[in-house]
Parts: structure tokens; sequence; C-alpha cells
């Protein structure tokens, strides 16, 4: 334990929680492949097409957004774990709203699919990296 700040020592918590930001975006350029180009699946929501660059910046922002709330939470909550959990939950549900207005059946199920694959790899990825304080 850190006498200074209360909390484990971080032992790879940084390098863990970059890489499962990182897997996330993987996985939705995954689906995005898999829907897109070789689905044909045409990929446009909102009247844009979402391509490959459009799909990693946003699940890159998503999973920076996460470690930040994560962080404070560490710092604030006094059960960062669940506070994590509850509040990373909803925020995907709301996130599911956004496929509602894409441009077709396949692309809604793709983006979905992108939602869903995202929100699973970050809530349990980062959610196992949440320090405690001692």
């Amino acid at each position: 334990m850190n006498e200074m700040t209360g909390t484990r020592p971080a032992r790879g918590v940084t390098a863990r929680r970059a890489l499962t930001v990182a897997a996330a975006a993987g996985a939705a350029l995954l689906v995005w492949a898999v829907a897109d180009p070789i689905g044909g699946a045409g990929m446009h929501a909102r009247g844009q097409h979402v391509g490959p660059a459009t799909v990693i910046v946003f699940t890159l922002l998503a999973g920076l957004a996460g470690w930040g709330l994560l962080a404070v939470l560490e710092r604030r909550a006094k059960r960062p774990g669940r506070t994590w959990g509850i509040t990373a939950g909803i925020v995907l549900g709301v996130s599911l709203t956004g496929p509602l207005d894409s441009d077709g059946p396949g692309t809604y199920a793709a983006l979905m699919a992108m939602h869903l694959v995202v929100g699973a790899i970050l809530i349990a990825g980062l959610g196992r990296t949440v320090r405690v304080r001692c």
C-alpha cells in the first residue's frame, strides 16, 4: 500500500487500461470490417458514411472518457468498482439509442453490435483495473 495516496500500487494499471481501450477499438473495427466491406451493410448513419477512421476515433474517445471517469471515481466514490459498473451500464444503454436513426437494417445491426462489443470490453476491461482505497 502506498502510504501517501492510500491506494494499492498501480502494477501496470495504465498499461492494462490502454490495452483495454485499444482492444475495444480493434473489436469495433472488426465489426465494421465484417459489416461494411464484407457484409455490404453500407454503413450510413445520419446521411454520412461510417468509415474505419470514424469507428476508431469515436471508440478511442469513448474509451478515454471511460478511463477518465474511472480515475475520478477511484478518488471520489466510496465503492468505485460498483459505481463504475452502474454508471458505465447506463452510458451503454443511452448509447444504444444512437443507432436508432441509422440508414437501413444492416447498418442498424452493425452499429448495435459495435456499441455492445465496445461497451462490454470497456466495462469489463476497465472494471478489472479498479484500484481500491485502503
